[in-house]
């Protein structure tokens, strides 16, 4: 498999390993965004999250909570996410949560600045969005 994060995994690419638990690990992204843009990854190749056992996921989102304590103290203010899949962004088909230190000079802005609008929809169409996802 030629994962970047699978060869960090195995050893064959070095990284700053800031922790690591049975299932997960997290390290210093090599492109960071900001000082201190870190990533969580499971250690187990997976391309969604959902994909992944509960055990996997309970261990790399409490690998991200225990993280953030210590890049939310950077700048008060930290950026979580993940694409979940190449139609979101996804860029390397391995899951792994950002956490990017942000601050009011940094050039990115709320969620909603990265979509050209917001969509609206008629209550019928709501209703059925929410029935499906219910």
């Amino acid at each position: 498999m030629d994962c970047i994060f699978c060869k960090i995994i195995s050893g064959d690419i070095r990284t700053k390993i800031l922790k690591e638990t049975l299932h997960s690990m997290a390290f210093l992204d090599a492109f960071p965004l900001a000082k201190g843009h870190t990533l969580v990854i499971p250690k187990k190749h997976h391309v969604k999250i959902q994909d992944m056992s509960i055990a996997e996921n309970s261990d790399l989102f409490s690998l991200v909570h225990q993280i953030l304590q210590k890049v939310d103290k950077l700048t008060g203010s930290t950026l979580v996410a993940s694409h979940n899949g190449k139609e979101a962004g996804q860029e390397i088909s391995h899951v792994h949560i950002h956490l990017v230190p942000r601050s009011k000079t940094d050039s990115a802005g709320p969620i909603h600045s990265m979509f050209n609008s917001t969509l609206k929809f008629s209550n019928s169409e709501i209703d059925e969005i929410y029935n499906k996802l219910k």
